[in-house]
């Protein structure tokens, strides 16, 4: 009468057997710091060979990819090489297969090989070594009916010419290979988060250990079976395979599937719970570094891209691996962005806004922008051609593979910082605490010069700078703001439409022709397309005024705009904020079907313009007869606004208006006009005690 086993019985005997195994395991366990390899990478080059043997065509971001790669090439201090290690492996698995000796003897030689490595490291290193056998196997089978090379070294190796007779076992060899890399890409992802979280509960990072030790064995164990079955085709031609061996063979190799998918879906279950303590951790983490800063932001970078990776940023210009010791005690910008991080306009202004320039140097080395691209779903190959193509030309640092984010530091940055679709720039102090969400629209209006790019300072800023000519004229282009640092009268203009260009410039020419001067500048329109293109070339060859190029057209919209958006964050309205009102008026289209163009007068840094649009602009231009005499006394800008507004002389106005002090305006500067009765206002000298009395 026989015995039968309960379930129960059964799970108790098996766990017993892994206990020791793992047990035996361990005593071959003894790593080193000398023995440092990028797991990740030469896995991707395994994965490269296993699932390329069944396609003649390699994918061009691969051939990039791996053009010129040696991450993974040699071993840091260490005495033996990447592929002389490799060999060794390689030696063990084709010579011990015809040794008389059991998988579990030849698992453990292995193991004491590979002591010095890390877990991950060890299964890795022997799926390179199979990899070699196996895709030199695929290689010159599929070149053997063409290439007269192949069909040489088959015929040396008695490779067999038809594998039809090997299908079974070639299909459950390839699940098996796929299951096995399955296993490994969850070793490589779980190693590096265990060793980065040393501080997780001791329950939960055992259990995690044992499964590693276990799925470890298993595929390098299998590894054997593999090779052996590559041995096994060469031996014995396919004439003289029997159905029975190929059945045999095809069995074993699919209960060795079903062992190690089983063995996958047990370690990915342990993985997701494991997963979401670590991510739990991380982001408990990263909301405490965010409120109580250190005394650097290592930690805080740390957390968030260097958990896998000592060197997680990339130098565009020297093309080198970079740490994130580079960035203590910096500033460091945070560009989070899509892959395509801007329209080309946008970025070459960034790029340009974010640029040195001879009075921005005191804060040149003061702080670093990083390039953080993160896909909407997983990476594409387009999606990574696009991130190498950036990386290699931008000014910054990038990191170097984004598409390794972790989850923990994904959501951090979408939740916290609200990262959707629109870009970000968000700035980091010395210590790791966020100062600003978006700096964006600041290095949009005011470049480096806003250093160190907190909200404090955007604020600061803003209380520093008044409506003027020279705030919408910025740095774009510098020989115009020349001009109108000197106190010339300016006039900018816009429009899309030419007829209308024609009638406005016609007109200022015939006010200009008695000897007043005026600047005419076009600066295009919101939404510059093909038209304004065109416009440029007309105003070119028939002399109706000066131009901005059409590279600093974009840049000139889309610094309105950026002053509109950092307003609006701060707070400010239309009807409490001179600055905010004249850009919102300036680049109202709400009715450019009525409207053919506008026009802003101005002088200097004076903060007394004329801003008009349609046809009461051309209007009151027309009319030009009836005030153009007082252009001498008032200005060009003083004389307009004083016909569109008539002083009211019904009685004596006593109206004051403080100014902040300015060199300007105490050499003589612009005319200044009151608000009330729209005459020209008297200037006087006023003084104010700053000092602290004391009881």
């Amino acid at each position: 009468m026989h015995s039968v086993e309960s379930e129960p019985v059964k799970c108790l005997l098996k766990s017993l057997e892994e206990d020791v195994l793992v047990k035996q395991i361990i005593l071959t366990h003894d790593p080193d710091n000398t023995h440092q390899i990028n797991s990740a990478t030469l896995l991707q080059s395994v994965q490269d060979v296993m699932f390329h043997t069944n396609s003649s065509s390699v994918s061009r971001t691969y051939l990039e990819s791996v053009s010129g790669n040696d991450e993974c090439n040699s071993l840091s201090d260490s005495h033996a090489t990447l592929g002389q290690v490799i060999y060794a492996i390689s030696s063990e698995l084709l010579c011990v297969c015809s040794e008389d000796r059991d998988l579990h003897t030849k698992t453990m030689t292995l193991f004491d090989l590979l002591g010095n490595f890390k877990w991950d490291t060890k299964v890795v290193l022997v799926l390179a070594a199979f990899a070699i056998s196996y895709g030199e196997f695929w290689l010159v089978s599929q070149l053997h009916p063409l290439n007269p090379l192949a069909v040489a070294v088959a015929q040396l190796k008695q490779l067999p010419t038809n594998l039809s007779a090997f299908k079974p076992q070639l299909k459950a060899l390839s699940s098996l290979v796929k299951t096995m890399v399955d296993v490994a890409e969850f070793m490589i992802e779980n190693e590096g988060l265990r060793i980065q979280h040393s501080k997780l509960d001791d329950k939960e990072n055992i259990t995690m250990d044992f499964q590693i030790y276990v799925s470890a064995y298993w595929v390098i164990r299998s590894s054997f079976t593999c090779s052996s079955l590559i041995t096994d085709m060469i031996a014995n031609p396919s004439e003289q395979v029997k159905s029975t061996s190929t059945a045999n063979a095809a069995w074993e190799l699919s209960s060795l599937v079903y062992k190690m998918s089983s063995i996958s879906k047990r370690l990915k279950k342990k993985a997701d719970v494991y997963h979401l303590v670590i991510e739990d951790l991380m982001h408990q983490k990263l909301l405490f570094l965010s409120k109580e800063g250190r005394k650097d932001n290592q930690e805080m970078l740390h957390i968030l891209f260097g958990l896998t990776d000592d060197t997680p940023l990339r130098d565009s210009l020297s093309q080198k691996m970079v740490g994130l010791s580079e960035l203590v005690n910096k500033v460091v910008i945070l560009l989070i962005s899509k892959p395509v991080i801007l329209p080309t306009h946008e970025l070459l202004f960034l790029i340009q806004q974010t640029s040195s320039g001879p009075q921005r140097v005191e804060n040149e080395r003061g702080h670093e922008i990083v390039w953080v691209p993160i896909s909407s779903s997983s990476w594409t190959d387009v999606e990574i051609e696009t991130f190498t193509h950036f990386s290699n030309n931008l000014p910054w640092y990038s990191l170097r593979k984004p598409w390794l984010l972790s989850k923990a530091a994904l959501n951090y940055i979408k939740q916290m910082w609200e990262f959707i679709d629109e870009p970000l720039m968000v700035v980091l102090d010395t210590s790791g605490t966020v100062t600003s969400i978006n700096a964006m629209d600041m290095i949009y209006i005011w470049g480096v010069l806003a250093y160190p790019f907190s909200t404090l300072k955007e604020e600061q800023l803003w209380q520093e700078t008044s409506w003027s000519l020279q705030l919408v004229i910025s740095e774009i282009d510098p020989s115009l703001l020349l001009r109108v640092q000197q106190g010339k009268p300016v006039c900018l203009y816009g429009s899309d439409d030419l007829n209308w260009i024609r009638e406005f410039t016609s007109v200022i020419k015939d006010i200009t022709s008695t000897g007043i001067q005026l600047e005419l500048v076009y600066v295009g329109c919101r939404k510059p397309g093909e038209n304004v293109s065109k416009i440029l070339t007309v105003i070119a060859q028939e002399n109706l005024s000066s131009y901005l190029s059409h590279h600093n057209i974009q840049y000139f919209w889309l610094h309105l705009e950026s002053i509109i958006r950092s307003k609006s964050r701060l707070g400010k309205t239309v009807d409490d904020d001179r600055v905010l009102k004249e850009i919102t008026f300036l680049m109202d289209d709400r009715d450019m079907e009525t409207v053919n163009g506008w026009a802003l007068f101005g002088e200097g840094t004076s903060s007394d313009t004329v801003l008009l649009r349609g046809r009461q602009l051309m209007d009151q231009l027309k009319l030009h007869s009836l005030w153009e005499e007082d252009i001498g006394i008032l200005g060009f800008s003083g004389a307009l606004k004083r016909a569109l507004e008539p002083p009211v002389l019904a009685e004596t106005c006593y109206n004051c208006s403080i100014a902040p002090y300015t060199d300007e305006a105490l050499s003589g500067g612009t005319m200044v006009f009151c608000e009330k009765c729209k005459n020209p206002m008297k200037k006087f000298v006023f003084y104010q005690c700053q000092g602290i009395t004391t009881e």
